[in-house]
């Protein structure tokens, strides 16, 4: 051996390649986020970039659902109770902000309220509120995961318990008129920390604040799916009860997952109150929380990035369409997730990762990357006895 020689160690050479991976990733993320805060709204009219600041908030949303049906294989049809719940903690803030003194918000007083309801009160601080927009959510879908996962409740089950639960919160927000003002919800809001929230300079505060959350969500989401977590996620994705012969009580990992995602969803639902201006029942149909779930499946599922670009995608095709095609705007939406269930069952991150690229590699010559052994994947014998089964 020469004084020239260096010994590879598999274990460094990985954790190096790993850290120069996320290195990248996280410089790309970064540009993308200037990119939206400064180049954006030069673009853009006020009118596309507040939609684009709102689908921004549904995308925390598709990241909380990726989370838990991506990487944890619990398909949720009830996430629009959380993203409410967080829509409803900061408004009940709004609602109370203009008030002074003893004085009740307007719709309680037309409903014979003398008295703003002891729930009400805590919410008249700022800091209280942004609590109550992260822990109100987390807290109910812990709770509600604890009882479901402890009876190792799962697969269709779950998510016919999810449905059920979104219609029991739907119907009593929406008669609760004295209290959260019922099917018409919490609107007219007028100041937030002594500021116009309608005022533009203010809105656009609200864009960039959702674009940071967005990268914080992202990276929250991007940390747990990595290491020895992310590998009991998918493990418990795949085979639950192998995890469990493993010694490891699935139980615990799925109660905090799913509270975890019920918490984004919850962050996802107050800065698209924020910026619509209203929060309403309306938030917890179901209608709503399946279209979580396709804007995932659009993009495609386990790759955070595919959530992300998925709701964007739908959401701005959907506002395109209905502007354009008043009428018949729907049959074109239900073609595009036609399409993407027959053609790109994988979303169309899966087919990029999966189908494009390595397209695109051999269009260069370049040989296409693979995860086993190459001298196996392109031995003509093995290629040809794939072919024969195939057939």
């Amino acid at each position: 051996m020469t004084s020239d020689s260096v010994i590879e160690i598999p274990g460094i050479d990985q954790r190096r390649k790993r850290r120069q991976s996320l290195l990248i990733e996280g410089g790309v993320v970064t540009l993308i986020a200037l990119l939206l805060i400064i180049v954006f709204p030069l673009v853009l009219s006020d009118f596309r970039l507040s939609l684009l600041g709102r689908f921004l908030a549904l995308a925390i949303a598709a990241l909380a659902i990726d989370l838990i049906w991506g990487y944890t294989g619990l398909l949720s049809l009830g996430h629009g109770i959380f993203f409410a719940l967080g829509g409803y903690a900061l408004a009940m803030h709004l609602t109370l902000a203009p008030l002074e003194g003893d004085s009740l918000p307007e719709f309680m007083s037309l409903y014979g309220v003398d008295k703003l309801p002891w729930f009400w009160q805590p919410f008249d601080s700022f800091g209280f509120a942004v609590f109550a927009v992260i822990i109100v959510p987390a807290v109910v879908g812990g709770l509600f995961g604890y009882l479901v996962f402890r009876n190792r409740i799962r697969g269709v089950y779950f998510s016919i318990l999810t449905q059920a639960a979104t219609i029991v919160f739907f119907n009593f927000f929406n008669g609760q008129q004295k209290l959260f003002n019922g099917t018409n919800g919490l609107t007219n809001y007028q100041t937030l920390l002594g500021a116009d929230v309608n005022a533009t300079r203010t809105q656009f505060i609200f864009y960039t604040i959702t674009i940071l959350l967005l990268v914080v969500s992202y990276a929250l989401c991007r940390w747990l799916t990595q290491g020895r977590f992310g590998y009991l996620l998918v493990a418990i994705r795949d085979d639950e009860n192998r995890v469990r012969f493993s010694g490891y009580n699935p139980t615990g990992f799925k109660v905090l997952v799913f509270a975890i995602s019920a918490g984004l969803a919850g962050i996802a639902g107050a800065m698209f109150t924020l910026q619509t201006g209203i929060v309403s029942p309306k938030a917890m149909d179901i209608a709503f929380s399946i279209e979580m779930v396709i804007w995932v499946a659009v993009g495609g599922r386990a790759t955070l990035v595919g959530a992300i670009l998925g709701a964007l995608v739908v959401n701005f095709a959907k506002s395109i369409l209905s502007e354009n095609f008043a009428e018949s705007w729907l049959f074109f939406q239900g073609g595009l997730f036609l399409l993407v269930v027959t053609v790109l069952p994988s979303g169309i991150v899966g087919w990029w990762r999966y189908s494009g690229y390595p397209v695109l590699l051999s269009l260069f010559g370049k040989r296409k990357e693979v995860i086993t052994y190459p001298s196996l994947e392109e031995d003509p014998e093995v290629q040809r006895e794939r072919e024969e089964i195939s057939h």
